[in-house]
C-alpha cells in the first residue's frame, strides 16, 4: 500500500528464495537430471513469468486491489473455456449456470469500479478520461493474464500426465528459470530496494533485530508465498486444472475479505453483491450441493441404529 509500484521487487524476492531453496535441496546443487525434460519447463515458465509481471503492472494501471482480486477470480471461466476449446471437455448445465454466475459478479464488481474511477474527486477534468483509459489498459492486462493463466494450468495436466507427478521439481525449475528474465527490470527493482531502505525501523520480535519495516514485511511475504505455492504445485500434480483453479479461486476469496478488512479499501455494497455472485457459483461449480446430500443420509443411517 505505501509502494504500490513494488510488484517486481516482490516477485524478484520471491522467486530468487524459491529457486535456492530448490537448488539445495531438491536440485542436490543441480546434480539431478530433471525427470520433464527442460524444455517444457521453459514454455511453461514463459507462461508463469508473464502472468505474473503482468499482474504486477496491473496495480500501476489504476486498477485497485480488491478488483485486482476479484477479476483474477475469474479464472474459473477462463480455465473452462479453454478446457473446451483446447481438451474438447463438455459440462452439464449446472456447470455452465455457475459459470454465468461467477462471470456476473466480476462484471458488477468490475462495473461499479468503473464509476468509482470516473468520479474519483481527487482527478480533475483532465485527468478523468486519461485516468480511465490508464484503468481500461489495466482491465485487458488483467483479461491476458487471466487466459495465459488458464492456458499454464491446461500444459500443466497435460504434462503431468505424460512425465508423471514431480511437484517439487516443477516448484525449483519454474521459478530458476526465469530469474535471469528479472535483468530487465532492475532499474525497477532497484527503485523499491532504495525506497525499502529509508522506510521506518521495525524490531523483529524475539530476536531483537532492527530492520527497515517494509524489509521485514518483504520477508513475511515471501515465507508465506512459498507455503502458499508449494501447496499449489502439489495439487497441480494431484488434481484437474479446473480443481487446482477452483481452491486457488477460494484462497483469493479469503484474501479479498482481509484485504478489505485490514487495508480498509472503498468496497459498496455491489462489490459485496458481486462477491457473493462470485463465491455462490464458486460452490455452484463444485456441486457442494448434490455432496451435501448422500453424506446427510449416512449420517442419518449411523444414527437410527444408536436410537434403537
Amino acid at each position: 500500500r505505501q509502494f504500490p509500484g513494488c510488484g517486481n521487487i516482490v516477485t524478484f524476492s520471491q522467486f530468487l528464495f524459491i529457486a535456492v531453496e530448490g537448488f539445495i535441496f531438491e536440485a542436490n546443487f543441480g546434480r539431478k537430471r530433471p525427470a520433464i525434460p527442460i524444455r517444457n519447463y521453459f514454455i511453461m515458465v514463459a507462461m508463469f513469468f508473464t502472468v505474473s509481471v503482468v499482474n504486477n503492472y496491473a496495480l500501476n494501471l489504476n486498477i485497485a486491489m480488491p478488483l485486482h482480486m476479484i477479476f483474477r477470480s475469474g479464472s474459473l471461466i477462463a480455465s473452462m473455456a479453454l478446457g473446451i476449446i483446447i481438451l474438447k471437455k463438455r459440462y452439464s448445465v449446472s456447470k455452465y449456470s455457475s459459470i454465468a454466475l461467477v462471470s456476473l459478479g466480476i462484471f458488477t464488481c468490475t462495473f461499479m469500479s468503473a464509476k468509482q474511477v470516473a468520479s474519483d474527486s481527487s482527478l480533475n477534468q483532465e485527468d478523468g478520461p486519461q485516468a480511465f483509459l490508464w484503468w481500461l489498459l489495466g482491465i485487458a492486462a488483467l483479461t491476458f493474464a487471466l487466459l495465459m493463466s488458464a492456458r499454464m494450468g491446461i500444459f500443466q495436466e497435460t504434462l503431468y500426465k505424460k512425465f508423471g507427478k514431480h511437484s517439487k521439481e516443477a516448484l525449483f525449475y519454474n521459478h530458476a528459470l526465469p530469474l535471469p528474465g528479472f535483468l530487465l527490470l532492475a532499474p525497477n527493482i532497484y527503485q523499491h530496494a532504495v525506497l525499502f531502505n529509508q522506510s521506518e525501523l521495525f524490531q523483529v520480535p524475539v530476536i531483537g533485530l532492527t530492520l527497515p519495516i517494509m524489509w521485514f514485511y518483504l520477508l513475511m511475504n515471501v515465507i508465506t508465498q512459498y507455503v502458499c505455492i508449494r501447496g499449489v504445485f502439489i495439487l497441480t500434480t494431484e488434481c484437474t486444472s479446473l480443481t487446482v483453479t477452483l481452491v486457488v479461486t477460494l484462497r483469493k476469496f479469503v484474501s479479498l475479505i482481509f484485504s478489505i478488512l485490514y487495508f480498509q479499501n472503498p468496497f459498496t455494497g455491489w462489490h459485496w453483491l458481486g462477491t457473493a455472485f462470485v463465491f455462490v457459483g464458486t460452490l455452484m461449480y463444485t456441486e457442494v450441493w448434490n455432496s451435501l446430500g448422500p453424506l446427510l443420509a449416512r449420517c442419518r443411517r449411523r444414527r437410527r441404529p444408536k436410537e434403537e
